[in-house]
C-alpha cells in the first residue's frame, strides 16, 4: 500500500458504524485452514526454536497467505482493525498454538518485545498480576483496563480460551475521539498535541530514561496518530517527583478523553470467541477488556496470545513521536519495548525477518538516553 493509497485509509467510526458494516470481520475457508495445519505440522517436525524461524519453516500455502495478507490490510484502511475467525485453537496444545501463531506472523511483520523480559509473545491471562500499581501491566491481571494502545503498529491478540463471563473487548476509533474534542473543546486539541510525560512501567532498556514524551494527538495532517494510556501519565506524576506537573489544561483534556472513551457513541464492544484473531491499528484505535471472572481448571482459564508487529505498510508518525518509537518512517521496524534482557538471537531474526519483509531496519539506539534526560529535566525545573 503506497503512501497516497493510505491517506485514504482509517476513516472516522462510531460504534453504530462497525454494527451495520461487519467488513472488518473476515472468516478462514477450509482451503485457509488447511494451509494453516499442513504449515503447523511441517513447523513441528523441525523443533527450531521461535526466533530462528523463517517463512520457509512454516509454509504457508497461498490462500493462508492472503486471508493474512487481507487482514493486515484491513486493518490500514477504513476501520483500523480487523477480527479473523476460524483458527482451529481447539484442535492445538498450547505449545502447538503458540507455535502456529508465531509462524502465522513470519508472514504479517517483525515481532517487537514487550515487556522487562524482552518477549516477543505474551500470555494474555490472570496470573496474579496488580494493575494500578508502579511497574502494573494490564495483560497478567484479570482488571479492568484503561483504555489504551500498544507499543507497535498492530496488536494481535490470539484467543485460546475464553473466560467463565466477562473479558469483553472495547475499541473505539482515535479519529472519531478527535472529532469529538475538537466539537466539545478545540481549545483542547493543541493541548493534546503538546508532549506530554508517560512512564515505562520498568520496561525500558537500562540506559534509557525510566520516561518518556509523546504528544497524545499526532500533529500530522494527513496522518493521524493518536497515544493515550492515562495510567502510565498518572503513574510518571506519581513516580518522579522530578517531571513536570500536568497543567490545568492537561487535566482537562485527559479528563474529556476518559468521559468520551468508553460512551455509547465510541466505544463497540465484541466478545472474541475461540480461534478469534484480533487485529488493531495502534494509531486509529484505542482498545480495553472489562474484568473478568475465570474458570478453576488450568487449561479452562482464560487465554490470549499477544504479539506486536510491525508492519511493511504502516503509516509514517510524527517526527515528536520518535523518541518513543524509535524510528517514524513508513515501512520501518519500530516500537516494542526494550526490556533488559534483549538477545543476539532476537537481534538476528530482527534483522533476517525485516529483509524478509522488505522492511526498512536500523541498528536500534535510544533517541534519548539517561543522562539526556536529565538535562532535559533540568532545563524545565
Amino acid at each position: 500500500m503506497s503512501p497516497t493509497e493510505m491517506s485514504f485509509g482509517p476513516r472516522a467510526w462510531t460504534a453504530q458504524d462497525v454494527r451495520n458494516d461487519t467488513s472488518w470481520i473476515q472468516r478462514l475457508s477450509s482451503e485457509e485452514v488447511y494451509g494453516v495445519r499442513a504449515a503447523l505440522t511441517h513447523a513441528k517436525k523441525l523443533c527450531k526454536p521461535l526466533l530462528e524461524m523463517e517463512q520457509a519453516d512454516f509454509p504457508l500455502n497461498d490462500a493462508a497467505r492472503q486471508a493474512l495478507d487481507r487482514a493486515i490490510a484491513v486493518t490500514q484502511g477504513r476501520w483500523g482493525m480487523c477480527l479473523l475467525k476460524g483458527f482451529p485453537v481447539d484442535e492445538w496444545s498450547e505449545a502447538d498454538t503458540k507455535l502456529a501463531y508465531w509462524g502465522l506472523s513470519l508472514y504479517m511483520g517483525v515481532g517487537r518485545t514487550q515487556n522487562r523480559a524482552s518477549q516477543v509473545m505474551n500470555d494474555v491471562r490472570d496470573e496474579g498480576g496488580s494493575y494500578k500499581v508502579k511497574g502494573g501491566r494490564g495483560y497478567n491481571t484479570n482488571a479492568q483496563l484503561d483504555f489504551h494502545q500498544d507499543s507497535c503498529d498492530v496488536v494481535a491478540l490470539l484467543c485460546r480460551r475464553t473466560a467463565k463471563s466477562g473479558g469483553t473487548s472495547k475499541v473505539i476509533s482515535t479519529i472519531a475521539l478527535r472529532d469529538e474534542v475538537q466539537r466539545l473543546r478545540p481549545d483542547l486539541i493543541p493541548v493534546l498535541q503538546q508532549p506530554f510525560f508517560h512512564s515505562y512501567q520498568g520496561t525500558q532498556d537500562p540506559i534509557q530514561p525510566p520516561y518518556y514524551r509523546c504528544p497524545i494527538f499526532g500533529s500530522d495532517p494527513e496522518f493521524f496518530s493518536a497515544r493515550a494510556n492515562r495510567k502510565n501519565t498518572v503513574a510518571v506524576q506519581r513516580d518522579f517527583p522530578e517531571v513536570p506537573r500536568l497543567t490545568q489544561s492537561q487535566e482537562e483534556a485527559l479528563d474529556l478523553l476518559d468521559q468520551l472513551m468508553p460512551s455509547e457513541l465510541l466505544c463497540f464492544s465484541m466478545e472474541l470467541e475461540r480461534g478469534d484473531m484480533q487485529l488493531l491499528n495502534n494509531y486509529v484505535t484505542l482498545h480495553s477488556r472489562t474484568s473478568f471472572e475465570d474458570f478453576e481448571e488450568h487449561d479452562q482459564k482464560r487465554h490470549l496470545l499477544r504479539l506486536w508487529l510491525s508492519i511493511p505498510t504502516s503509516q509514517p508518525l510524527p517526527a515528536d513521536w520518535e523518541e518513543y518509537y524509535g524510528d517514524v518512517r513508513s515501512g520501518s521496524v519500530r516500537g516494542g519495548v526494550r526490556g533488559s534482557s534483549i538477545t543476539e538471537e532476537f537481534l538476528t531474526y530482527e534483522r533476517r525477518q525485516a529483509e524478509a519483509m522488505n522492511m526498512l531496519h536500523r541498528e536500534w539506539s535510544p533517541l534519548i538516553r539517561k543522562e539526556d534526560m536529565e538535562v532535559i529535566i533540568s532545563a524545565l525545573s
